[in-house]
């Protein structure tokens, strides 16, 4: 089974690439099946844009469109990445009951409006507090919010750190407190291939925390590109799934409905 389960259309306000150009490159690349996750980041305004919001009625009618085209070529499903922030829980909450999502990826980008990747939310802060802040707030959310498949790129902070990488054990007990709760809600994590074309040392999130996490009894896992564009699609996805065998894993996921199906790695 070779999937892909972070994609960016031009659904997504930082994507210009239509279903049908990632449908066509999936089916060349031998692709099983992918999920479109989309961007939903309410409330936030900044010198890019002023709506990172999806039109669901569209983006719906679009995955029928690809699903009777490449029928029996390739298996699509209709995903979207949330980031939602604590104040607007209740948002996400009412889109997540309100459509037929097969996959729904939870993703932090900002907190308090301040997005990570323009550096506002580490502003003023040290480096302690800003990593250690983004995983308390992350955890609030998941403690508050049941709708969701998986957590997207969950160290991302750390891609976002002038000062570099913080060792993960001193973020550790907000980490294992976080995955303890995944696991008990019966949701996952995901494994996003966009480390290796940021440059970044380590897998997303990093072998400490996917050994942590299978030590916790996590089995949940899709891997997903974090595709914005035809290059990225599907990348690196052997290379993960042996990383993954070498931590102890031997099952991947990929979802029908918000129900994992598990896979041999």
């Amino acid at each position: 089974m070779k999937s892909d389960y972070h994609i960016h259309s031009d659904f997504s306000v930082d994507s210009k690439i239509p279903m049908e150009a990632y449908c066509e490159q999936a089916v060349s690349d031998c692709l099983d099946e992918i999920c479109f996750t989309d961007h939903v980041d309410y409330d936030i305004v900044n010198q890019y844009t002023d709506n990172q919001t999806v039109d669901y009625v569209a983006f719906f009618n679009s995955i029928d469109i690809m699903r009777q085209k490449y029928e029996g070529r390739l298996t699509i499903k209709a995903g979207m990445e949330f980031g939602p922030q604590l104040h607007n829980l209740d948002r996400y909450a009412q889109d997540a009951k309100s459509y037929p999502f097969d996959f729904i990826i939870l993703s932090s980008h900002e907190i308090d409006n301040k997005e990570f990747w323009l550096y506002q939310y580490q502003e003023g802060k040290t480096q302690i507090e800003y990593n250690r802040g983004y995983y308390a707030n992350l955890l609030e959310m998941v403690k508050s919010f049941d709708g969701f498949s998986v957590l997207g790129h969950l160290d991302v902070i750390k891609r976002y750190d002038k000062a570099g990488v913080l060792d993960d054990e001193v973020c550790i007990d907000l980490i294992r407190e976080l995955l303890i709760e995944v696991i008990q809600k019966g949701k996952g994590i995901e494994i996003n291939t966009s480390s290796f074309r940021y440059g970044m040392n380590d897998l997303m999130p990093s072998t400490t925390i996917l050994k942590l996490y299978k030590d916790l009894g996590g089995r949940i896992i899709t891997l997903g590109s974090d595709s914005h564009n035809l290059a990225n699609l599907g990348e690196h996805m052997d290379l993960v799934k042996e990383k993954l065998k070498k931590i102890g894993f031997d099952e991947f996921c990929t979802f029908d409905r918000m129900n994992p199906i598990f896979h041999s790695l």
